[in-house]
Parts: structure tokens; sequence; C-alpha cells
């Protein structure tokens, strides 16, 4: 009897749901349908007004928890003197078409005009 006592305590004690700790407050957000998320960004080509492409998105910049820019490829070719500049996130229209399936982005520059941005290296505390 008491066997059966102690082992209808276990399943008693297995079948309660465990007490969740829950999660503090702000913890989680929603995607709404007007985020991205980085897997379509890097790597996307950046046009200019005559449809030339003028760099690709490598990297983001990330400053106290907020986008501060994008790392944009200029220039070499197959990452052969191929040169780094960040791009304010405000400076790079993306878009992404419903109808389409696609990201776009679009800057106002030409590639000469960023081959002569102030560098970026990956280098130190950024070494990849």
């Amino acid at each position: 009897m008491r066997k059966i006592l102690i082992a209808m305590a276990a399943v008693s004690a297995l079948a309660t749901p465990a007490i969740a700790a829950t999660a503090p407050t702000g913890a989680y957000v929603t995607a709404k349908p007007t985020d991205m998320v980085t897997y379509s960004l890097i790597g996307l080509k950046i046009v200019n007004g005559s449809n030339e492409t003028v760099g690709e998105i490598k990297d983001l910049l990330i400053s106290n928890d907020t986008l501060a820019g994008y790392v944009v490829s200029v220039g070499g070719f197959l990452g052969v003197a191929e040169r780094y500049v960040i791009v304010a996130p405000s400076a790079v229209k993306i878009n992404y078409s419903e109808q389409d399936k696609k990201w776009t982005a679009t800057m106002d520059a030409t590639k000469d005009q960023l081959k002569t941005a102030p560098e970026f290296k990956y280098e130190g505390r950024w070494s990849k």
C-alpha cells in the first residue's frame, strides 16, 4: 500500500505543470510586416538612380542597440581590392516588393563617391 501511495504521489508530481519563470516585461517583441531581418540585407546590392550597382551590404553597424550604419563593400572583384565604407541608414532606401518577393536597396551616390568615403577596416575589435 505504501508503494502505491508513493507511486501515486510521484505520478501526481510529474503531472503537475512546472511553475514557469516569467519572462521580464519587454523581453520579447513581435515582428511587424515592415520589419527586416539581417538575412535579407546581407549581400544585398545597392543601386543608384541610374540602376548602376554602387556597392553591396556586407554587415550592419549596431550602436547602443540601434542600427547605426550599413557596412558596404565598394569596388574590387571577388574580394580583391575590395574596400568597406559605412553608410548611414538614412542614405539607403530598402524596399520589399510583394509582387516580386524581392528586396532592393537604392542610394543616391556613385561608385566613385563611395570609393572616396572614409574607409572602414575589419581590425581590432571588429576583426572577422
